[in-house]
């Protein structure tokens, strides 16, 4: 059984374009050698913070790679989002993400969630 607060659900998700498109012209940015992050105030009525993901064919070709990189930030947004705030947020991979080493992005996505932590207690 999932813990409470742990889980993947609807809520904590960004489903359409518009939610997208505003996280997209937000100002804040935080990247790394794997993955940039953007990030964008909640529009949501839903408190906490949302996950869009954005893993093309460009960067990791093969379906099973990016659906293994879609899982991976799942797993670290879970771990993180309580302490991200109500935020919305847009993780794209870049170009061979998918060759590197698992434990490698998961110590690059804990940096960057610490990154945007920060910067969203700045903002």
């Amino acid at each position: 059984m999932e813990s409470e607060g742990r889980g993947f659900s609807r809520q904590c998700r960004l489903l359409d374009g518009d939610d997208f498109r505003a996280v997209f012209s937000a100002n804040i940015r935080v990247s790394d050698q794997y993955w940039t992050i953007l990030v964008g105030r909640a529009e949501s009525p839903h408190p906490g913070a949302r996950l869009g993901l954005a893993i093309s064919k460009k960067n990791a070709r093969r379906a099973v790679d990016r659906n293994t990189l879609k899982r991976l930030v799942r797993e670290s947004f879970r771990i993180h989002r309580s302490a991200l705030g109500s935020v919305d947020i847009v993780v794209m991979a870049k170009r061979d993400t998918a060759k590197a080493d698992k434990a490698e992005l998961h110590s690059s996505l804990r940096r960057l969630w610490s990154k945007v932590i920060s910067r969203c207690a700045r903002s």
